[in-house]
């Protein structure tokens, strides 16, 4: 496809496994094909075995949409395994990332590119999520992360300072920090601080550039040991590298063993609306 507006090309790279909803994917799908700017190309990388539903909407989608380019794995090789291979197989210098069951604003693309041209230097630009349940029009509450580099690299001591779901980066940047890399259920989140070490900027955008859909069970997911287990350790990795403190290890842990291994969901659901959460 040729790029018909001043506008740099980039890739948009997602991937989907059998527990996606097909429903939920094609309307994640149809999001990111709904832009102000339009992508060169969609890098859907399909991780392991797929229901017949979903094959046929992807497939619709690819007779439809040229720019709809399928990457297969023959088994399930995991978030982080799907996102590098998503990113190694993009073709341009920028590449947004998205999920399979949210939906972009219609302008995300065009926000985050306009905030690029303006800001050069800028190696990774997310923004702000609003959660809903189950349809978009049934709105919940809103994730806005600090926006500047040092407030942002500041917050990364204590939580993931992007919605990884709405994050746009340079694609050489990423790789020259290693790119993906396993890390159970935070291969976004340590791949920010080594960008960090490197001294990448980092930007979040205030407008909210994607719904993102929730359940019952979504703060049910974010606990558990093996969950607690991961970012202890990425929390001790920030340690040995400078990045936090001796306190602020020891209080990120006990905050994360009380949040994810002793809390019951129905109060872990509370803690993450109350205190990480706004209207």
């Amino acid at each position: 496809m040729k790029n018909t507006n001043p506008y740099p090309e980039f890739s948009v790279s997602m991937s989907v496994y059998k527990n996606d909803d097909p429903t939920f994917f094609y309307e994640a799908v149809q999001s990111v094909l709904n832009q102000t700017v339009m992508p060169q190309e969609v890098i859907i990388v399909i991780d392991g075995y797929i229901p017949d539903e979903t094959e046929t909407i992807l497939q619709d989608f690819k007779k439809a949409h040229d720019i709809i380019k399928i990457v297969r794995l023959e088994k399930n090789m995991g978030h982080g395994h799907a996102r590098n291979i998503g990113l190694r197989n993009s073709k341009h210098d920028y590449v947004a990332l998205m999920d399979s069951d949210d939906i972009c604003r219609n302008n995300r693309f065009e926000l985050q590119l306009n905030y690029f041209a303006a800001n050069p230097d800028t190696s990774i630009v997310g923004g702000t999520i609003e959660e809903f349940l189950m349809v978009p029009e049934n709105k919940l509450l809103k994730r806005k992360l600090p926006s500047t580099d040092t407030d942002i690299k500041n917050y990364m001591k204590y939580r993931c300072p992007f919605n990884q779901m709405t994050v746009m980066f340079k694609k050489k940047d990423v790789l020259e920090a290693g790119g993906y890399l396993d890390w159970f259920c935070n291969e976004d989140y340590y791949l920010w601080v080594r960008m960090a070490e490197k001294k990448f900027t980092f930007h979040n955008l205030e407008e909210v550039l994607v719904d993102v859909r929730v359940n019952e069970n979504f703060y049910d997911r974010r606990g558990g040991y093996k969950y607690f287990k991961s970012e202890a350790k990425l929390q001790k990795l920030m340690y040995s590298k400078g990045i936090i403190s001796l306190p602020v290890l020891v209080w990120n842990i006990l905050i994360r063993f009380a949040v994810q291994v002793i809390m019951p969901n129905r109060l872990r659901e509370y803690f993450f609306m109350k205190f990480t959460r706004s209207k």
